[in-house]
């Protein structure tokens, strides 16, 4: 049985990653100082960090239409479709997808479709559809895939490390309390999702560093890391992204650890120097 695996634009798979594999992607799209940037191949991540610096207001962000996710069902001319969004607590992309489906099962009522709500973003999302994959191609049946595949988005953890959460904060994607914490203190907060997909503050420490070996040794606590893959989502920061993958390496025992940079909608939020892992 064919198979496409269709992500929107938060899931940060390298190009290598996404070129070789069975993936659409569905963007979301940008706005800020007058200017609308389609998350699609033509994005320029240097060109919108320049244009964050420059404007004191936070990047607005849109979530794709029920419309292109169509478009991508149509597109993917497959059996099986495998659909994962951001979490559905932080974006609208999840919604507009189910819209999508109901409007595709009407015409396709035997059609194979589902719709994994990752319940995180970022790193999250790029193990959710990794694994998706890894299922597909095993030759599980539809049905074992979304059983598998739902249960390991119950396991999935994620971390991030922000140099500021401002973006976060001013687009109503932390709580009132923490939003409040961020923007009264100058420390740096060490991040994580619930299973239900809201961020959730997990520790605080006085430089990025300091909250990024906090992240590491709680990784390496965590017993349910053995053995895995992890990725390693960075924000135009590579140099960052290896000190962290060099922490890890001397404290964790994961299987191998796959680094990645961030899209538009990531590095929209995560700006310059964001880190975020997932496994």
């Amino acid at each position: 049985m064919s198979y496409k695996i269709i992500v929107d634009s938060c899931c940060d798979l390298t190009p290598a990653q996404f070129l070789q594999g069975p993936f659409i992607r569905v963007p979301l799209t940008i706005s800020l100082a007058g200017e609308e940037i389609i998350d699609d191949d033509t994005f320029d991540q240097n060109h919108l960090l320049l244009l964050m610096r420059e404007n004191a207001e936070p990047p607005q962000t849109a979530c794709p239409s029920p419309a292109q996710f169509l478009d991508a069902f149509e597109q993917a001319e497959a059996d099986d479709l495998y659909v994962v969004t951001m979490s559905a607590l932080v974006s609208g992309s999840h919604n507009s997808a189910a819209q999508a489906q109901a409007i595709w099962m009407e015409d396709h009522p035997e059609a194979h479709l589902h719709i994994f709500n990752s319940c995180s973003a970022v790193a999250g999302e790029v193990q959710v559809a990794l694994k998706l994959q890894e299922l597909a191609e095993s030759g599980l049946p539809f049905a074992d895939v979304i059983k598998a595949g739902s249960k390991y988005i119950t396991e999935l953890t994620t971390y991030f490390v922000l140099e500021d959460l401002d973006h976060l904060r001013k687009n109503g994607r932390l709580t009132g309390a923490l939003a409040l914490v961020t923007e009264a203190l100058r420390i740096k907060l060490l991040m994580g999702v619930t299973p239900e997909g809201e961020i959730k503050k997990v520790g605080q420490a006085l430089s990025i560093r300091q909250a990024l070996t906090r992240m590491v040794s709680l990784i390496a606590n965590d017993p349910n890391h053995v053995g895995k893959t992890l990725a390693l989502v960075h924000c135009n920061d590579f140099e960052r992204a290896v000190f962290v993958r060099g922490l890890i390496q001397k404290s964790c025992q994961f299987t191998d650890i796959r680094i990645s940079d961030t899209r538009g909608i990531s590095t929209a939020y995560a700006n310059n120097g964001g880190i975020v892992v997932a496994y």
